[in-house]
């Protein structure tokens, strides 16, 4: 159940990006570009944003005093609060990333499914890291 719960989630999810065009990496550098140097700036992104961010917190404050999900076994909750180098320089490299191709990884993964070869080659990309940062990187 979790996992067919976990796919309707994920497909939500991806229809909302298409809808929201957030699967066009123009959309989204054109909200990254806040001085307007490639065109006019465009804020809708903060809006989609500020959406999920408010879903979040909605769902999140109804989870918090619960002792068991509903549909798994146990919360699947962080268990490290610090903060570190490698943290730092993987959410900055994110970033770049991010504003240089107009694409992070959910986004990418819709676009890259209706076809896109640029989202395909930003996929394969990112297996790539995901796999080299697994093969070298720490265990959490």
């Amino acid at each position: 159940m979790a996992v067919v719960l976990a796919a309707a989630s994920g497909a939500l999810v991806g229809v909302g990006l298409l809808l929201s065009g957030m699967t066009q990496p123009s959309k989204v550098v054109g909200f990254l570009d806040i001085t307007g140097a490639r065109g006019a700036w465009d804020p809708s992104l903060a809006f989609v944003i500020g959406g999920a961010v408010a879903v979040y917190a909605v769902l999140f404050r109804l989870t918090r005093g619960r002792r068991e999900p509903w549909f798994d076994v146990t919360f699947h909750l962080p268990t490290r609060h610090d903060i570190d180098l490698p943290l730092i320089a993987g959410a900055a490299l994110f970033g770049i990333g991010w504003g240089l191709g107009g694409l992070c990884p959910g986004p990418g993964l819709v676009a890259a499914a209706s076809g896109s070869l640029p989202a395909i080659a930003f996929v394969a990309s990112m297996l790539v890291g995901m796999r080299l940062q697994h093969r070298t990187g720490r265990s959490q």
